[in-house]
């Protein structure tokens, strides 16, 4: 009888026999059409807010020996913010015309997410035939991160990669090539450079040599061939450093624009910044073995930090924190509790509050939500971590470590390779397809006989 190839076989529409089965042929048509729509469709289509026209006119400036550094940081447009460094790597967008550039530039983002995501499923041991490869891909495709850095074309998407390829190299032990990840994605934007603290905090200080010296080095080159290297250093930086009133989640961002006083906004970042580093210490303290639930919690806590108490923090720079949620799986996971998920749908959710009927109201929440939800993720990862320490004192088991026995003892909700049932359910396909039995009638067999698997299969 016709067999198909193996990779063929995948495809052959059938009927789910667990509930896992129904969930994963639910969700993989879902994904897979989501992922092109956005790619294809709405990242094709642009917005008004166009992050890639002044990138590829900076190129096309640095690639002609003309100055780079010359925008108006009066006006409220999309500026060019990267170094020299940065320039140096992007230039080449500027070698063939604008629209085919930028579609060349939204396949590279979207080709940077869908390898974070299977990166992200390894680092979790899932494959692609398990239940969390649709779930995270829909998920990641239906946020506001991932949408509007395809929409808006920018770089997220490499940076997200460069984040999760970090993450991975630096648990294989692998320094030198997890800092020159970092010092890549540093040479173009900082907004990973505080990962540089896990690296110190679990005493891998090779980091630091590629970490630090891809950045310099790329620098030292681009600047002979960069018309104004130094404007910015001189124009740029400083923009950067104040804190502005628009398109600004940062606690700055926002309490400039409702004009907050100085006293009240420092003292909000100040309580924040107390949270981040009770939260640090506590992990530092008694989490630095748990080496998947260290490195994934510190870099969502770091990450969210920078966001939420630096002087710039936009909305779709929470596509940094997929690896904090994606260890919802792990058994000891801060993510396992329903306020950590009222705090994702903040920053996560593409949804607008705006309201034609109740304008005051729905324009304060879809401003201030994405602040609130960095807020809350830091307040409920500080009150987890915090309420495991104090459980741990008071029971007298700090020495054993935060996490009560139960949670010790407990699986992480990861795959297990179930190699029996899938022998088991190979052969009972193969006898139904020599046999020519009803697929009724088999599905209803199954349905007697079979125990189900786990939910995460």
């Amino acid at each position: 009888m016709y067999r198909a190839p193996v990779l063929l076989r995948q495809l052959e529409p059938r009927t789910a026999r667990t509930t896992a089965e129904v969930i994963k042929f639910a969700l993989w048509p879902l994904a897979v059409m989501t992922v092109l729509n956005r790619v294809f469709i709405k990242a094709v289509n642009g917005f008004i807010t166009d992050d890639f026209k002044p990138v590829y006119n900076a190129s096309l400036a640095f690639l002609n020996h003309r100055p780079v550094y010359t925008a108006n940081y009066d006006l409220v447009d999309p500026h060019y913010l990267y170094p020299p460094s940065g320039t140096l790597l992007i230039a080449p967008l500027a070698l063939i015309d604008p629209e085919k550039s930028r579609w060349c530039f939204i396949l590279l983002n979207a080709a940077a997410i869908i390898l974070a995501w299977y990166l992200l499923l390894k680092l979790f041991k899932f494959t692609l035939s398990s239940m969390a490869a649709p779930i995270l891909l829909l998920a990641m495709f239906s946020s506001e991160t991932v949408i509007n850095t395809l929409v808006f074309t920018n770089v997220n998407g490499c940076v997200l990669l460069a984040e999760v390829a970090f993450i991975m190299l630096l648990l294989g032990r692998r320094d030198l090539w997890a800092g020159a990840i970092l010092g890549l994605s540093i040479a173009v934007k900082p907004t990973l450079a505080p990962l540089v603290l896990i690296a110190a905090a679990r005493g891998q200080w090779k980091v630091f040599y590629t970490a630090i010296g891809v950045p310099l080095a790329l620098t030292a080159i681009a600047w002979p061939l960069s018309a104004d290297p130094d404007k910015f250093f001189t124009r740029t930086a400083r923009y950067l450093s104040d804190p502005r009133d628009y398109f600004n989640s940062a606690i700055v961002g926002n309490a400039a624009y409702y004009g907050l006083p100085l006293w009240l906004s420092w003292g909000i970042r100040i309580m924040m910044g107390v949270l981040v580093l009770i939260s640090l210490w506590l992990l530092y303290r008694y989490y630095r073995d748990d080496e998947l639930f260290f490195v994934t919690t510190a870099s969502g806590v770091l990450m969210t930090a920078e966001f939420l108490l630096n002087s710039l923090g936009q909305m779709y720079y929470s596509m940094m924190l997929f690896p904090l949620l994606m260890s919802v799986v792990l058994r000891n996971s801060v993510m396992r509790n329903w306020p950590a998920w009222l705090a994702v749908f903040g920053f996560m959710s593409y949804d607008k509050w705006l309201s034609d009927r109740w304008q005051g109201l729905g324009r304060n929440v879809e401003y201030l939500r994405i602040t609130f939800g960095w807020g809350l993720l830091l307040i409920v990862i500080a009150c987890v971590l915090g309420d495991r320490y104090l459980a741990a004192r008071r029971e007298g088991r700090l020495a054993f470590g935060l996490d009560p026995a139960w949670m010790r003892s407990a699986p992480d909700a990861v795959e297990e390779a179930p190699r029996r049932v899938e022998a088991e359910s190979t052969a009972h396909e193969d006898d139904v397809d020599s046999s020519g039995v009803n697929d009724g009638d088999t599905e209803r067999s199954e349905l007697r006989t079979e125990k189900p698997e786990s939910v995460l299969k």
